[in-house]
């Protein structure tokens, strides 16, 4: 019996619900797998230290290229199986001509009925390294406005909270993702472009284990898609059936 297929994802439910796509793919070719997940940059380290055969995924080139590029020569990119990027959102009941953009955060009504603390995931995320950058680029601070780390929790529980409540609140956030199965959440403009672009989430085997894997499998794999609007609703199950 072959050694089992390891599956690397970063720490989120999304990224689970992927690896699970990329699992079923595997066992239809009789594959066992096992799973192991960390954080943004670790999760990279893992495959970079041959801990894990596959990645699902790199979002490439904003969120994840400078995590990938020191292992290029050992990895080959087999699919795009959704295509990711980054916002900044607010619940639909927050009028379009109060806030529609990110500049409209420094003047009223925002001022007065936003949330200052913009609670995000964990600091190595792309969408944080992003937001820090916008609370300065646009000014937020001198304002008031704060934008803080944490985990998934911390974040998706109190967006949860605030729409629940009617708050006017903004969430740092990216499609796909789970909220945007259960509520509509619209993306404020970004005029100075500082949430990155459009990115491919792309599915990463390490050269070593093509032979493992095999051809017919690589094959199929190198076909999967999922898209946007699916993967949000996978993610949405995995985390009910939780």
């Amino acid at each position: 019996m072959t050694d089992p297929i390891r599956i690397g994802h970063i720490a989120l439910s999304f990224h689970e619900a992927s690896a699970r796509e990329v699992a079923r793919v595997l066992e239809s070719h009789g594959h066992e797998v096992t799973f192991a997940s960390a954080p943004h940059e670790e999760a990279f380290a893992m495959l970079g230290r041959g801990e894990v055969d596959i990645l699902a995924s790199a979002w490439l080139p904003s969120s994840h290229e400078a995590y990938l590029a020191p292992m290029l020569d050992d990895v080959d990119k087999l699919a795009v199986i959704y295509e990711p990027y980054c916002i900044w959102g607010v619940p639909d009941y927050v009028p379009q001509s109060a806030v529609a953009s990110v500049t409209d955060l420094l003047r009223e009504p925002a001022l007065s009925k936003l949330e200052l603390i913009i609670q995000g995931i964990n600091p190595g995320a792309g969408i944080s390294r992003f937001s820090a950058e916008m609370i300065k680029q646009y000014g937020l601070d001198a304002a008031g406005y704060v934008f803080r780390t944490g985990s998934e929790a911390d974040c998706f529980d109190r967006y949860e909270a605030a729409v629940a409540q009617g708050r006017w609140v903004v969430v740092p956030l990216w499609h796909p993702q789970f909220l945007h199965h259960r509520y509509r959440i619209r993306a404020l403009k970004e005029p100075k472009g500082l949430l990155g672009t459009r990115d491919d989430a792309t599915l990463v085997v390490r050269k070593e284990a093509r032979l493992r894997i095999g051809a017919a499998a690589l094959k199929d794999l190198s076909q999967l898609y999922i898209g946007n609007p699916r993967l949000s609703e996978l993610e949405d199950d995995l985390r009910r059936r939780a």
